[in-house]
């Protein structure tokens, strides 16, 4: 598997995971009518990737909004690039809010708080 990608829509995120390259993208709402269910392959994706990862793994993420079961769902998705973090390859997420965005700046900061992984908080313009 070179690559994992989902087709975003207005409930779910659009997902590009280009395995080759170390690069996973999540971008747009995440209101899903199942959460579990929608992020399982990405967890999935990851799993499968953490035992041939490349030496640095890119990860962006620019979500508009989450709802609460994203929230947990999306805390699975970290966990899963802790382990990997771990395991050697250098991990970096970038956390992208756009300025006014209080909530979001503060969701990444939750995330920076829990996960030991090189978190960058990036300011984007609306």
């Amino acid at each position: 598997m070179e690559k994992y990608a989902i087709e975003g829509t207005p409930k779910t995120p659009t997902i590009s995971f280009d395995i080759q390259n170390g690069v996973l993208e999540i971008k747009g709402r995440s209101i899903p009518e199942n959460s579990i269910e929608f992020y399982k392959p990405l967890v999935d994706a990851l799993d499968k990737y953490s035992s041939a990862s490349k030496p640095a793994t890119t990860v962006n993420i620019q979500l508009e909004y989450f709802n609460t079961s994203s929230s947990k769902c999306i805390l699975d998705v970290f966990k899963k690039l802790e382990a990997i973090h771990k395991g050697g390859s250098a991990v970096t997420i970038n956390w992208h809010y756009e300025e006014d965005d209080e909530d979001m700046l503060e969701a990444g900061e939750d995330y920076q708080a829990i996960i030991n992984v090189p978190f960058k908080m990036v300011q984007v313009a609306e």
